[in-house]
């Protein structure tokens, strides 16, 4: 893959990171249940962390980093409406959102596993990190549909 690609490539994961990381850091600020706050925490220093992957293999592969946000990343901002949801308090519907952000995580994952002659180191970082998306998008799901019963 060429040079350029691949860090348009990581650069649109990191967006989604960042996104990621900056609605659950603000959900966990906000929110009054404990577990959620727990969870909350928990998936916003887990995106931190991948962003510090993702920008180690930049570095190693001699790309850089955007220190600006993509034109895809300030189109669609996973957790745009997690701040007006949470000021109602309402478990189920915080939940929903994260969701939703949530699917959007994976989508961009996908996207990117998709993509041809990713260097191997950061093949594996991606795929790695897939998981972790997907077990995260699984427990909000989970907890959502719990909420929704009750």
């Amino acid at each position: 893959m060429e040079a350029k690609a691949t860090q348009a490539l990581a650069n649109e994961l990191i967006e989604t990171l960042k996104d990621g990381q900056k609605g659950y850091a603000e959900a966990m600020t906000d929110v009054e249940d404990a577990d959620l706050k727990e969870t909350f925490k928990k998936y916003a220093a887990q995106r931190s962390s991948y962003i510090t992957e993702l920008e180690d293999q930049m570095h190693k592969l001699n790309l850089h980093p955007d220190e600006e946000s993509s034109v895809t990343g300030t189109i669609h901002r996973a957790f745009i409406n997690l701040k007006s949801i949470v000021t109602s308090k309402d478990r189920h519907s915080i939940l929903a959102e994260c969701e939703r952000g949530e699917d959007y995580a994976k989508k961009a994952y996908q996207t990117a596993l998709k993509a041809q002659d990713l260097p191997a180191a950061l093949k594996t970082v991606i795929e790695k990190q897939y998981q972790g998306v997907q077990q995260g998008h699984d427990e909000i799901r989970t907890l959502r549909d719990a909420s929704a019963k009750k």
